[in-house]
């Protein structure tokens, strides 16, 4: 008498998942399933950095009291036209910086600092092609009219009034003869000008002017270099005088999360 062979009426879920897939055998199309997604996903979030939003940290106290050390913003940069990576060209935008605007750009080169010369910045838009601008005594004039923004009379501990080689480029642009006076002798951080803002090119300061090195160090920024404008802090932390332990954790300023930038 033969016994019979007892064969299991169905795989156990083990074996049956191993017959499915063709047992532990390397799936190229599985790979290049997950490679097209991983690929897709990249290049979305390329698209959106480059073309639409991006994040930016506002690493010192040139804007305050609109920024603070710590901030971190998203930044539309439709608004103005996106700039292609690797290329000169930026495409259009909805809009055009206007005056009294936040501004991100890359800055005119910084002789001072080889190590980066061209940063990104933000400041406020001050000054519009055609404007004549001159500041006496820290308050700045826009066609005659004074501004106020920021801290007006610096911050408590300012340097104060000081001159810098950087300012010697303005000698070059000053207006000698117009009715807002004769310009200094030496441009100074609260003395410089007239000088008249030229075709596609914008007047840039912080609005914290005894402590930010803006266009009065190195010039106006040609239009192409306007990346963007803030739209809203999204995190912020006490990244300048924080005692606690981890104080990007321990020590966020709720407050500043969803401010709206002006």
């Amino acid at each position: 008498m033969v016994a019979k062979s007892r064969t299991p009426d169905r795989l156990n879920p083990v074996a049956a998942a191993r017959a499915r897939r063709g047992g532990d055998r390397f799936s190229p199309r599985a790979l290049w399933d997950g490679v097209k997604s991983i690929a897709g996903t990249l290049v979305l979030f390329l698209v959106l950095r480059t073309f639409l939003v991006e994040a930016y940290r506002i690493p010192s106290g040139s804007m305050i009291p609109s920024m603070l050390i710590g901030d971190w913003l998203f930044v539309n940069k439709l608004r103005y036209g996106p700039h292609v990576p690797f290329t000169d060209v930026n495409l259009p935008g909805y809009a055009e910086p206007r005056r009294g605007e936040i501004v991100v750009f890359i800055s005119p080169p910084q002789s001072d600092q080889p190590w980066d010369l061209t940063p990104i910045l933000v400041k406020r838009l001050i000054g519009m092609p055609g404007d004549t601008l001159h500041s006496r005594g820290g308050t700045v004039y826009l066609n005659g009219a004074p501004q106020t923004q920021g801290y007006e009379s610096g911050l408590p501990g300012a340097p104060g009034d000081i001159t810098d080689p950087l300012f010697d480029w303005q000698r070059r642009v000053t207006i000698a003869d117009s009715r807002f006076g004769p310009p200094p002798a030496t441009p100074t951080l609260d003395d410089w000008g007239p000088l008249v803002v030229p075709a596609g090119h914008y007047w840039m300061m912080g609005d914290n002017r005894y402590n930010s090195k803006d266009s009065r160090y190195w010039g106006v920024v040609p239009r192409a270099n306007v990346r963007g404008r803030p739209l809203f802090v999204y995190y912020s932390w006490n990244a300048d005088d924080s005692d606690r332990p981890l104080p990007f954790l321990t020590d966020i300023r709720w407050s500043r999360i969803g401010h709206v930038l002006r």
